[in-house]
């Protein structure tokens, strides 16, 4: 499903085509693409994005390589997260992916200015149903400190389980943080009584 839209540059201004690859009622999903690497420097270099993702802000020139990089991958589909508004307000990406095990793992970052308003939990939905939907999937996982209360409440609410706490799995500003472990498999998301990203 896609969807040409027109998408401006936050501050910069600018406008591009752009092309959504998925769509739910109120978020869309564009592949990310190297032009996208100055917006994900920002958000990154964001000290609360760093510190809950447990991540260390790298260069400009590091992110284009890594934005390259990652294109090339095919374990990975990389989706920059726009509003119906056509503003840009974070990225999500499906990782690891592994089509004989029918596993992936979600990763999920929201600008700071656009968190708290719901768009983390419709993001999640809509690349879950993405996974479940179009691509083979059976098991998709996901992590987050033990103390990022708001990325807990929404892996929650978007139907992934907690199965465990990897003790002390991430080293960030001198301190180990434990790890909390999702899970979502398919037979618990077709028990999800909500919409589907199709239905939008």
């Amino acid at each position: 499903m896609t969807e040409d839209i027109r998408i401006t540059g936050g501050e910069h201004d600018t406008e591009a085509e752009r092309e959504l690859s998925w769509r739910a009622k109120s978020v869309g999903l564009a592949a990310l693409d190297i032009d996208d690497a100055e917006l994900m420097h920002r958000w990154r270099s964001d000290p609360t994005v760093a510190h809950q993702m447990g991540i260390w802000p790298r260069s400009l020139t590091a992110m284009r390589e890594r934005i390259e990089r990652d294109i090339e991958d095919d374990d990975r589909d990389d989706f920059l997260i726009i509003l119906p508004d056509s503003t840009p307000v974070g990225h999500v990406a499906l990782t690891s992916q592994n089509i004989v095990d029918g596993t992936a793992q979600v990763e999920l970052m929201l600008a700071a200015q656009h968190r708290g308003h719901g768009h983390g939990t419709a993001t999640l939905d809509a690349v879950v149903d993405l996974a479940f939907g179009e691509l083979p999937m059976y098991r998709l996982t996901a992590e987050t400190h033990t103390d990022n209360a708001p990325a807990l409440a929404v892996l929650a609410k978007s139907g992934f389980t907690q199965e465990g706490i990897g003790r002390a799995a991430c080293l960030h500003r001198g301190r180990r943080h434990d790890l909390a472990v999702f899970s979502l498999l398919r037979p618990e998301w077709e028990e999800l009584n909500r919409p589907r990203a199709w239905d939008a």
